[in-house]
């Protein structure tokens, strides 16, 4: 089955998957981190695209993007690989990617699936053992979201906006949807629609996408169609 083009929408938030290779780690240290994000920053000013959330785990990224038009997407990724890979070799005497083939991304619709993303990406690393708790975990935008630091490549998001009034609600607000977290079978859902490029929304939302894209956003059911009565 030849694969489907990457869902890319112009204004639209998409997550974005990068993977390491054979699922290798992608990160030596701190520092090797530290060049990622400053990369990140640098093509993301560079390219005209917002970042409202992230995580860097060890052999994976994921990144909560906004780019003002649909081709911007892939130009972002393509600077920031060419950048960080030939930065990380120079570093560690090495040669070769560091990823996983292509990026992979999906689109999905703010109002009804914003805080369900960001609270499964900010709380990965806890999922992965790499800390106790998302605010304990310096590489992804949690720290931001509960008010510990503000992250300058952020952009705020305005639906995160209804969760209080003023900075320390919204903040108390995060700390409790973090502590709550998500049901396995949505984390699963979140995952499988990045990883495959299914987009995450209500009816009127896929129907726009799949208008847009030209192509499948969501798994066909099994089985044969039903017939008309």
């Amino acid at each position: 089955m030849a694969r489907l083009p990457r869902l890319a929408v112009a204004g639209a938030l998409h997550l974005v998957v990068q993977q390491g290779h054979n699922r290798q780690p992608v990160f030596v240290d701190d520092v090797d981190r530290q060049t990622y994000l400053a990369s990140l920053h640098d093509v993301l000013r560079a390219h005209g695209v917002a970042m409202h959330g992230y995580a860097l785990l060890d052999t994976e990224v994921w990144l909560v993007l906004q780019p003002v038009e649909a081709a911007a997407l892939s130009r972002t990724m393509q600077a920031l690989g060419r950048r960080f890979v030939a930065a990380v070799n120079r570093r560690h005497a090495r040669r070769g990617t560091l990823w996983d083939g292509r990026f992979r991304a999906t689109v999905f619709d703010a109002p009804t699936q914003l805080v369900d993303v960001l609270v499964h990406l900010e709380t990965k690393p806890v999922d992965a053992g790499l800390a106790s708790s998302a605010g304990d975990w310096p590489w992804s935008s949690a720290r931001h979201h509960l008010g510990l630091a503000r992250d300058a490549a952020l952009d705020e998001h305005p639906q995160l906006w209804a969760l209080g009034n003023t900075p320390f609600e919204r903040d108390t607000a995060w700390r409790r949807r973090l502590d709550v977290g998500l049901p396995a079978v949505r984390r699963r859902t979140i995952d499988d629609a990045a990883l495959k490029g299914w987009a995450l929304g209500p009816p009127g939302f896929v129907d726009v996408v799949a208008a847009q894209a030209g192509r499948p956003v969501q798994r066909r059911a099994r089985g044969r169609p039903r017939k008309a009565g």
